[in-house]
């Protein structure tokens, strides 16, 4: 009861100076919006990294034939022809924690079906290709192992390849021509747009290695190996592995540079993630100094309020109510000011992202969780600023209070 009656009167002083209290809660209202548009964008951000990093690959690990500085020669990747088959099934033997390889060989060329073309990419690839690069099948099937072992001249299309090449016809069981040889379209992958370097992921075509080596290249060496760590905890130890095999299996002496170069594209991809994240918390920290002067126009209004209602006050504080009911009225206030324009600020924040969304199309991801958080700030900013003007007014000597005029 007492509770109630306490808030009631809060409320009814705040309504009383309708336009000061407004005014007064805009800077919460600004912190709150402000602080859940960013970090909206921010959440969105972050997701496109993290599925960028889940398009990269089954915690790839990726071989490259050619050193980038070998005796003291800057050779460039795939720079040396020292990259074979047998390296990629020596690791798969020798080290633990790999879990699947698949060599590569690509490069340039015309695809053609009927009088249309399309310059794209192959790649020459194991089965195994499609699961380490997480790539998904969307219509007919994947190449087997049976399919590399005979040199079987079919192949799945990238849908940028697909569409340029058929439009609307079904490509299954149709033959495009590429470099004179004729390929049986056993499948189209699944659509996995641009990369975060603007490059379109879906625009070559996959066939078996030993086709690509036998009937393209017409060279044994490889361009690159592509491995699967059996869990990103892994990744670190079994690259150090990968490159003692690979340096013992090419006969490289401690004096002599690596002849090939190996990466873990996650790691730029996490870096990524964490610049994101650092970014979303400057933008969060400086959209929530709104909140910090939103909470001292709350003091500085309290402030005045208690001198305005010092003859009140002494009244209250000569017919009985205690230095705690005065606290606690004044604090009531500050705190109904910041919760009520904690609300506003939810709202004006999730508004504020549909218009975002709307108007300039930025992705935009809100968050419950960081709306809670919000608005659970404004509170404390409504406690931590109102507490000296209801410190203040508690302390006022009553006979000073009915002196006032």
């Amino acid at each position: 009861m007492f509770l109630s009656t306490i808030i009631r009167e809060a409320v009814l002083a705040l309504v009383r100076n309708r336009i000061r209290s407004l005014l007064t809660m805009l800077g919460i209202i600004m912190g709150v919006g402000s602080f859940i548009c960013v970090v909206a964008v921010g959440n969105a951000g972050s997701s496109r990294v993290e599925e960028q990093l889940s398009n990269v690959g089954d915690n790839l690990i990726w071989v490259e034939a050619g050193s980038r500085a070998r005796s003291g020669v800057r050779i460039g990747s795939r720079g040396t022809k020292t990259l074979m088959v047998g390296d990629a099934q020596a690791v798969l033997d020798q080290v633990p924690g790999v879990k699947n390889a698949s060599p590569n060989v690509d490069g340039h060329i015309q695809a053609i079906y009927g009088n249309l073309n399309w310059g794209t990419q192959y790649r020459g690839v194991s089965p195994e290709y499609f699961e380490i690069r997480k790539w998904q099948v969307r219509l007919g099937a994947g190449f087997t192992q049976d399919d590399v072992e005979k040199n079987a001249p079919v192949c799945v299309l990238g849908q940028t390849v697909a569409l340029n090449l058929f439009g609307e016809e079904d490509p299954l069981g149709k033959t495009i021509n590429i470099k004179s040889v004729p390929f049986k379209v056993i499948g189209v992958l699944q659509c996995k747009g641009f990369s975060a370097t603007g490059q379109d992921q879906d625009d070559f075509v996959v066939m078996p290695v030993t086709t690509a080596q036998k009937r393209i290249t017409g060279a044994e060496c490889l361009d690159d190996i592509y491995f699967s760590a059996a869990s990103r905890a892994e990744i670190p130890e079994v690259t150090r592995r990968i490159i003692g095999v690979m340096r013992e299996r090419h006969h490289l002496r401690a004096s002599e540079d690596d002849d090939f170069n190996i990466r873990t594209p996650e790691e730029l991809i996490r870096a990524q993630l964490a610049a994101a994240n650092v970014f979303t918390l400057l933008l969060g920290s400086a959209a929530s100094l709104s909140l910090l002067v939103g909470g001292i126009g709350i003091m500085n209004i309290m402030l005045i309020s208690v001198t305005e209602r010092t003859r009140e006050i002494g009244i209250r504080l000569a017919i009985g109510a205690t230095e705690q009911d005065i606290q606690l009225q004044f604090l009531s206030e500050a705190i109904v000011m910041s919760l009520i324009g904690g609300a506003l600020g939810v709202l004006a924040g999730v508004l504020g992202s549909f218009l975002l969304k709307n108007t300039l199309h930025w992705d935009m991801q809100l968050s419950p969780h960081i709306m809670a958080i919000a608005g659970l700030f404004s509170a404390i900013v409504g406690i931590f600023f109102g507490y000296y003007p209801a410190r203040k007014a508690a302390q006022l000597d009553p006979i000073e209070g009915l002196r006032y005029e």
